[in-house]
């Protein structure tokens, strides 16, 4: 270890570090700026953590006879599941949301790999990689193909929520009935077309007659 101290290779193994913090706090602003589960906090010490774990299986063992520094990384790419699995929820109308971000912790714990192995470019080209993926391509407005959309109907009478379904036809993806006190509630799912406005939806399902438009998102 003197050896090592000697060499000033601490200071890189700190840059090392460093750069896991700032790659993975910049995938978790844009997490945390678009609401979601994972934020800044999460993917940084995800990020870190796996650096360390990397500099760990690195640096770490040096002194013994075998040790194979795969091992701890492997360790990581498989450990990292369960932060993802606590991120997927299925809900009531078996819409499942946190993939993405699943995803994105996942790539968090590879870069911070990639860091802690000394491959601070690549970490950081990973990075603008997955910025692309999650913000950017999720800016532009594709014209093509359906968006899913979770809506929210009320009325005094079944009925009308049933009627209200029908006429929905096609674009009902899936659907739950409930009722609370002497309201009937109708959880949806649909597939609108993305080339239709946000503001012309929430027009076009408020005109439905007999229900009650609660909640769309």
């Amino acid at each position: 270890m003197s050896e090592f101290l000697v060499n000033n290779e601490v200071v890189h193994l700190i840059i090392r570090l460093l750069a896991a913090a700032v790659l993975g706090a910049a995938i978790g602003y844009e997490r945390e700026y678009r609401g979601k589960g994972a934020g800044v906090r999460t993917h940084m010490l995800v990020c870190v953590g796996a650096c360390l774990f990397m500099l760990i299986s690195k640096y770490g063992f040096g002194d013994t006879a075998r040790f194979d520094a795969a091992r701890v990384a492997a360790g990581v790419v498989s450990g990292i599941g369960f932060l993802g699995g606590g991120l997927i929820i299925k809900g009531k109308t078996n819409l499942i949301t946190g993939l993405t971000t699943a995803a994105g912790l996942w790539v968090t714990a590879a870069i911070g790999l990639g860091a802690g192995s000394g491959l601070v470019i690549m970490a950081a080209v990973a990075t603008l990689l997955v910025l692309l993926c999650m913000d950017i391509l999720n800016s532009v407005s594709f014209k093509l193909g359906d968006r899913i959309v979770n809506v929210v109907f009320a009325s005094k009478d079944d009925k009308d929520l049933t009627v209200a379904i029908q006429d929905l036809g096609k674009q009902v993806d899936n659907f739950f009935l409930n009722k609370k006190d002497d309201t009937y509630r109708a959880e949806i799912v649909l597939r609108v077309p993305k080339k239709e406005k946000q503001l012309d939806l929430v027009a076009r399902l408020q005109s439905i007659k007999g229900v009650q438009l609660e909640s769309i998102e």
